[in-house]
């Protein structure tokens, strides 16, 4: 067999990971009409059909199959390859996270931290984005970790694990004193700024409402904790954060905790990719006690 264009392969199997040749050409930065062209050139190479259009999705054919199992395997064992050399040749380890970012600052600082080796030799790239954005990220091996709220469905995303840290119960907190004898009736009184509907904690608060019979009366919502947080400092409100920062929030906010809901927790997780090889600072973070840092 002469020489296969390893080019050709690695559209092919970008196209597949990617579920559409659009998809496939924004992350290989070029036009669809040449990953098209690239792939017919492989197809002629191996005398077969290797995609097919399955509603707006594009699959692998039988023969395609075939050829991505073999692909997958070559280009992961080429990322480990790079990750390897990364991890040895560098004067300072490359370590790119991903950050949710309706994730706390201070809590990821902290989670970080338990990554850097004794030596303190290392380079953090970290990147905020949604959770869905980063998880893209991570599965094409731009990322070697992510920090998120939310789990990772391996079924939706192979390849992928992840674990809980730990998780915290929520507080209502409020810019001044507030007798919560009558609560949580007592929220509808209140402006309310809330985590943004399309992040797993607002989903959380707004059912909790739901389940609780209340129409509460947003001011704001966001995605960015600290930009909540911020923004509760000029106004009358009131707004919800994890329990575990009452104390801190008390001394730099000069906030008022209303009511610790324990029925609403946000939870934290690391998602990483089991590969071969898996970055240290990974590894140390997975095997780190975070029970004090929990602790609420």
């Amino acid at each position: 067999m002469s020489h296969l264009n390893y080019n050709h392969l690695y559209y092919f199997w970008m196209v597949c990971k990617q579920g559409s040749v659009t998809k496939a050409a924004e992350a290989l930065f070029l036009a669809p009409q040449t990953v098209t062209g690239q792939i017919r050139a492989l197809e002629e190479r191996l005398k077969g059909k290797l995609t097919k259009r399955v509603g707006r999705q594009i699959e692998p054919t039988e023969l395609g199959q075939i050829v991505f199992k073999y692909a997958d395997k070559m280009f992961d064992l080429s990322y480990q390859m790079l990750d390897r050399i990364n991890y040895t040749q560098r004067e300072n380890q490359l370590f790119e996270v991903g950050i949710a970012d309706s994730l706390s600052k201070r809590l990821v600082s902290q989670v970080l931290l338990e990554g850097m080796p004794d030596d303190q030799r290392i380079h953090f790239s970290c990147f905020e984005s949604t959770h869905e954005m980063l998880l893209e990220q991570l599965s094409q091996h731009k990322l070697d970790m992510i920090l998120s709220d939310c789990p990772v469905d391996s079924t939706q995303s192979p390849g992928l694990y992840s674990k809980k840290l730990g998780e915290s119960s929520m507080s209502f907190f409020c810019s001044e004193p507030v007798d919560n004898a009558d609560f949580p009736a007592c929220l509808e009184r209140y402006k309310l700024l809330a985590p943004s509907r399309c992040s797993a904690m607002g989903r959380k608060v707004h059912q909790w409402f739901d389940q609780q019979g209340i129409t509460p009366n947003i001011l704001g919502e966001f995605d960015d904790s600290a930009l909540l947080k911020e923004f509760s400092a000029y106004q009358t409100s009131m707004f919800i954060a994890p329990s575990i920062y009452a104390e801190e929030l008390r001394k730099t906010h000069q906030v008022h905790e209303m009511k610790r809901v324990k029925t609403i927790s946000e939870e934290y997780f690391v998602i990483f990719a089991e590969r071969m090889i898996m970055h240290p600072s990974v590894k140390r973070i997975c095997e780190a006690d975070f029970i004090s840092l929990f602790d609420d």
